[in-house]
């Protein structure tokens, strides 16, 4: 298995006492134990960073980036995904530093007519049908704050409708359902309330800043020769897509370098005001859900949610065994990529994957670089069956696996393991 890997660790100040604690793992044994996820679950491709104490530790990129065998480099070009949501997040904070934009403002205040009436076919191809919404005024009570934390009301999108039109299915702010369709509409009103172009804008306020060169909301011609193809669950191999348009929701293109540096900017809160960097990874709305998806599922009682998880702007937070915690993943059907961080210690794993097969081994692969977080996996990954070693502590007699499937509930993190299998 090819592999490279950049150790950065040279220069690093010290580290908190609560970090010199807890130890990361050798370079040589993380290497180790990406290579055994691999083979366990059959994943061709994966890229992983440690962020600590805010700074980038080590970049490293496993196995290959197309079925012809070119190995993953740290600058080949792959799907960043629903990681986009959080790279938007961290620039509208810097919009509302500014005062340019009010999180809790809604957003009749920004657009120029109601946002029903905006029915031209350019505004339907760019961003949603808005128009599908004439006749119900709950669009009004739309603020970004609602937007960022999955609240709109929305479906993921409203082409995923059984009719394909778009709709309310519960009162702006209620609860969680992630939407992407949430994320587009704010990217709308920043582009044709504002009059900001949201690809230009994170270009200079997120990608050059904190140096991330080989990031973009849309394609560019130097990504040819160096792109990530995908695999699928089936080991069906998807060519990398030329995105043609700015999409908030999922549109980045970026490398493991690039996005190393992202995580580390993120917790250092560089270019933010120390409250914006807060707002971020606050407890922002309770998630009351057995799973993230499939979306607009019913909520849970009460006494059966998970009290430590909830909403952030465009993350998730939680409390978990090192303290409070966030994280973001990112998905398709060739992709699948996390991103997990410990506040205290602005300590992070960042893994993109460029087969959908490595999401298995994620909760593995995070724990064993970070220990336990209380991640909460099952709620991010549904019904996905977990890869663990089988001497892992928290699987002790389960069988190496990889797939979807039925499985039984593991302990602490909540973990699933399927027994009997190999």
């Amino acid at each position: 298995m090819a592999f490279t890997s950049l150790a950065l660790a040279a220069g690093l100040a010290p580290l908190p006492a609560e970090a010199a604690a807890t130890a990361l793992p050798s370079l040589a044994a993380i290497d180790a134990e990406v290579a055994r996820a691999m083979s366990a679950t059959g994943a061709q491709g994966m890229a992983l960073a440690i962020i600590d104490d805010g700074r980038v530790v080590s970049v490293a990129t496993y196995g290959h980036r197309n079925a012809a065998g070119d190995p993953l480099e740290t600058d080949t070009i792959m799907y960043g995904a629903s990681l986009t949501k959080a790279a938007f997040a961290y620039m509208v904070m810097q919009l509302v530093d500014e005062g340019i934009l009010e999180l809790d403002t809604t957003i009749d205040h920004y657009l120029k007519r109601p946002l029903p009436e905006y029915s031209e076919p350019e505004v339907e191809d760019l961003y949603a049908r808005w128009s599908d919404l004439a006749g119900d005024d709950r669009w009004r009570e739309l603020t970004p704050r609602r937007l960022l934390t999955h609240s709109s009301g929305f479906a993921n999108f409203g082409f995923l409708e059984p009719d394909g039109i778009l709709r309310f299915h519960f009162a702006p702010g209620s609860r969680y359902s992630y939407s992407g369709d949430g994320f587009i509409l704010l990217q709308f009103v920043l582009e044709r309330g504002l009059g900001l172009d949201v690809g230009r804008e994170m270009q200079r306020r997120v990608f050059e800043p904190l140096a991330m060169p080989d990031s973009s909301l849309i394609w560019r011609d130097d990504y040819a020769g160096r792109l990530a193809d995908g695999w699928g669950l089936a080991g069906d191999v998807e060519p990398h897509d030329a995105r043609s348009a700015v999409r908030a929701a999922g549109s980045m293109d970026t490398t493991i370098t690039d996005m190393a540096h992202f995580a580390a900017g993120y917790v250092g809160g560089e270019r933010l005001s120390a409250a914006a960097r807060a707002e971020l990874t606050r407890r922002q709305l309770p998630i009351t859900t057995t799973s993230q998806f499939p979306t607009l599922q019913p909520e849970l009682a009460p006494e059966s949610r998970r009290r430590e998880l909830a909403a952030g702007l465009g993350v998730v937070t939680f409390q978990g065994p090192q303290g409070p915690a966030f994280m973001k993943g990112g998905h398709n059907d060739w992709t699948g990529n996390v991103w997990v961080c410990v506040e205290a210690l602005r300590r992070c794993v960042l893994i993109l994957a460029n087969d959908v097969r490595a999401e298995a081994a994620f909760p593995h692969l995070v724990d064993f670089v970070l220990g336990d977080t209380g991640a909460p996996w099952t709620w991010e990954y549904g019904d996905l069956s977990f890869w663990q070693p089988a001497a892992a502590p928290r699987c002790r007699g389960a069988r190496a696996l990889a797939g979807r499937g039925r499985a039984s509930p593991g302990r602490a993190a909540g973990l699933r393991c399927l027994r009997g299998q190999r």
